[in-house]
């Protein structure tokens, strides 16, 4: 038992971490839900990515990264904004060109430093281990305002996931809720790159949440679940990295991810049991 325990009860840091990695969780599975439903993977991978520029630029000028992430995450949401409306080109390819485009310029800033070797490294995988009170409340905050938005805007954002136009006819208006959505997703990722890194906060949006789309039938259960899931990823995945000398995050993200194989293994499984005993029950009646 002490082996499950004593990491975290003898130890601060990793009890920070834990707390830490349960925000992350919380609040991924909020957003990570609709991500899902909606297909916005790539709009999150992309957001993920395309604040690492702001971030170096504000860790060069001795500013807090949150503050060149949020900024960063605001020229992107309003780039790809601008580019789909004023021109014929997808909203795929708007935000292609923008992720692209922030990542090199993140390169080039991170590569005019020396001395900046370590900070990007914290940047792309993130700095578990060193989490401080104040980045508890900070990521509290983010859990709270990303909550609150999902429950108002729970109905919209479920309907634009199953068909834009039947939310149009409820009476919403899809380019305000979509942009909604976009600032919840880039919220969470402002939030979450401290803990997991930018490179990896992708990992614990899809990854939970896709576990929670192959067990559950409604939103609110997929949710719960994702967050099930997510907080099991970060305390297991905490646990190997303390025992195995791991890298933190990493480990986290991978455990999310084999948690997710695993499910969607089983579930293949039970499906093929259950298209197997299908004829044979036909069999039965009829010789009855």
């Amino acid at each position: 038992m002490d082996w499950y325990i004593e990491p975290f009860s003898a130890n601060e840091f990793m009890r920070n971490a834990l707390f830490a990695s349960v925000l992350v969780a919380l609040v991924c599975a909020v957003s990570g839900t609709y991500v899902v439903l909606r297909g916005l993977a790539f709009v999150g991978d992309a957001l993920a990515h395309g604040v690492i520029p702001g971030i170096a630029i504000a860790l060069l000028a001795g500013v807090s990264g949150v503050v060149g992430a949020a900024v960063s995450a605001v020229v992107m949401m309003g780039g790809v904004t601008l580019i789909t409306r004023r021109s014929r080109l997808s909203g795929d390819t708007a935000i292609g060109l923008l992720f692209v485009g922030m990542l090199a310029l993140g390169v080039i800033v991170t590569s005019r430093s020396e001395s900046f070797v370590g900070d990007i490294t914290r940047i792309l995988f993130g700095e578990l281990l060193g989490v401080s009170s104040r980045d508890l409340w900070w990521q509290l905050a983010a859990l709270g305002t990303v909550g609150a938005v999902a429950r108002i805007a729970h109905r919209p954002f479920v309907l634009m996931s199953l068909d834009e136009g039947l939310a149009r006819t409820s009476g919403y208006s899809t380019s305000l809720f979509h942009g909604l959505l976009l600032a919840m997703v880039a919220l969470t990722v402002v939030a979450s790159f401290r803990t997991v890194g930018t490179l990896l906060v992708l990992g614990m949006l899809i990854a939970p949440a896709a576990s929670g789309a192959l067990l559950a039938r409604r939103v609110s259960t997929m949710m719960a679940i994702a967050a099930g899931y997510g907080v099991g990823a970060g305390y297991l995945g905490l646990l190997a990295s303390y025992h195995f000398d791991l890298a933190s995050g990493a480990s986290i993200v991978l455990t999310a991810v084999v948690l997710f194989a695993i499910t969607a293994a089983v579930k293949a499984l039970a499906s093929r049991r259950d298209d197997d005993e299908i004829p044979h029950q036909h069999v039965h009646v009829h010789t009855h």
